[in-house]
């Protein structure tokens, strides 16, 4: 499987990259069979920039955290997906 991002919002200042960043990411996930779904996840980014995948599974510090990253997804316009639905 791949996962192709499509939008992301993170904690922090993007243009600083001596931190870790949670991330919050509108993705394309294309299966090895060739099919594909679009969802959202939750990663972290490095110091460095790169991700940091943990087999579908990012700490994720506080749920005011995780909704304060949601919340700038909606005001971006791009938080209200249903992948399920479109």
């Amino acid at each position: 499987m791949r996962v192709q991002r499509i939008n992301e919002v993170m904690t922090g200042d993007p243009n600083v990259t001596n931190e870790w960043e949670l991330c919050f990411q509108w993705c394309l996930y294309v299966y090895d069979d060739g099919s594909n779904q679009n969802g959202y996840r939750f990663i972290w980014r490095r110091p460095d920039g790169s991700l940091q995948p943990a087999r579908g599974q990012a700490r994720i510090p506080s749920i005011w955290q995780a909704m304060e990253l949601m919340e700038m997804a909606k005001s971006e316009g791009w938080g209200d997906h249903d992948a399920d639905r479109e």
